[in-house]
């Protein structure tokens, strides 16, 4: 697997990553997905980027046959490598509703990261945690918080993808909280982002 990687065809585009996750993902071929898994960890950074990238999208295809590598990638949340930090927050987004239970068990670490991470990080973090908030009623009290003061502090241009983001864990009992943070912060935006805002609030209003 590792011969076909975009870095070892040298290639520049992720083109051969894509269709390596892909065929992967079609084939159900779990030998090969292990070898991508065990080099998260290999000392050339090109082969590492280059296999987290095949891993998030095999969770893109077919979240169920990354599943079982969840603590791997909460691991890879304290690399020193930016890369492999939102290449595995990327790769949680896609099964957190598959682990939501065992996430629940991360949640300092997950939210650590959402916190001091890039942009990416900090997106698809948002993502992971409100689908282990949507799982159920408990997971929800404990992590809604922790979305609401995001979307109270985040910065303006980036509260519509997070508040689409959030939408999932909205309930009847937090809908209120969540629609007056976004009337709150409408005020402050640009146009296209309040229609994007106006959007959410009808649809969950």
């Amino acid at each position: 697997m590792v011969n076909r990687l975009a870095s070892q065809l040298d290639r520049r585009d992720e083109e051969p990553n894509i269709e390596l996750a892909h065929e992967l993902a079609s084939e159900e071929n779990k030998v090969g997905i292990i070898e991508i898994i065990d080099n998260l960890s290999n000392k050339d950074k090109k082969i590492r980027h280059d296999c987290i990238k095949v891993t998030y999208e095999i969770g893109q295809v077919k979240p169920e046959l990354i599943s079982d590598y969840a603590i791997k990638f909460v691991g890879l949340l304290r690399s020193r490598d930016n890369r492999m930090v939102w290449g595995a927050m990327q790769a949680l987004a896609t099964i957190a509703h598959l682990k939501a239970d065992l996430l629940m068990k991360q949640l300092h670490e997950i939210q650590l990261a959402v916190k001091n991470g890039s942009v990416i990080t900090v997106d698809k973090g948002i993502i992971t945690l409100a689908k282990v908030a949507a799982s159920n009623k408990e997971k929800n009290e404990r992590i809604f918080p922790f979305l609401i003061e995001h979307l109270k502090k985040c910065r303006t241009k980036e509260v519509p993808q997070h508040a689409e983001s959030t939408c999932i864990a909205v309930n009847d009992e937090n809908k209120e909280e969540f629609l007056q943070v976004l009337r709150e912060r409408e005020p402050y935006m640009t146009e296209p982002q309040r229609k994007r805002i106006a959007k959410l609030i009808k649809s969950v209003g």
